[in-house]
């Protein structure tokens, strides 16, 4: 068995979920979230814990029983709590701002970035250096924070850049005679 898969869900008060066929409807707080699942995989919710099962040990039914026990366990903490991913930019003179919904950002170019967020994301500036990403949906706040950092990623010799927040970036040593003072 899956020890992801096995595990129940506990659905915190104040959270609704909506089981039909293979679509589940988790409805919370913070908001509705959607999405059809395998119709091989089983979703049952009993005295308020969501589990799920499979029909059999194939290979198919393995790998898909842990990944809907998670993507179900994501929905509901989203509805109830939300996600968080933060962002820190690194470099002399690179900053970010707000302005309306978007966010506006400086980091060595000859013009100034502005991106968009995605529907059911928020931007934050805090600093002007760190920018947080909250959402209910954790794949959408991932994929818009992934999207801000690969506008400038971190220098690998220098480090400067956009990078997740508690993320080390290595760097590399640079040009060996220059250390040495040669030619």
């Amino acid at each position: 068995m899956s020890r992801v898969g096995r595990m129940p869900i506990p659905v915190p008060d104040g959270v609704a979920v909506n089981i039909e066929q293979n679509k589940v409807t988790v409805t919370g707080p913070k908001g509705e979230l959607s999405r059809s699942f395998h119709p091989d995989m089983s979703i049952s919710l009993e005295d308020g814990v969501l589990t799920v099962s499979r029909p059999s040990d194939d290979r198919i039914h393995r790998s898909l029983h842990g990944l809907t026990r998670k993507l179900l366990a994501n929905m509901v903490e989203g509805v109830s709590t939300g996600f968080e991913k933060g962002l820190e930019i690194v470099g002399v003179g690179y900053r970010a701002e707000k302005t309306g919904d978007k966010l506006v950002m400086r980091i060595g170019f000859s013009h100034q970035v502005e991106v968009s967020p995605l529907p059911g994301v928020a931007l934050d500036v805090e600093g002007g250096n760190r920018i947080k990403v909250t959402g209910i949906n954790k794949e959408i706040v991932g994929e818009m924070a992934a999207r801000i950092r690969a506008v400038r990623p971190p220098d690998a010799y220098k480090g400067k850049g956009i990078r997740y927040a508690g993320e080390r970036v290595r760097l590399k040593a640079g040009k060996a005679g220059k250390a040495i003072g040669g030619r």
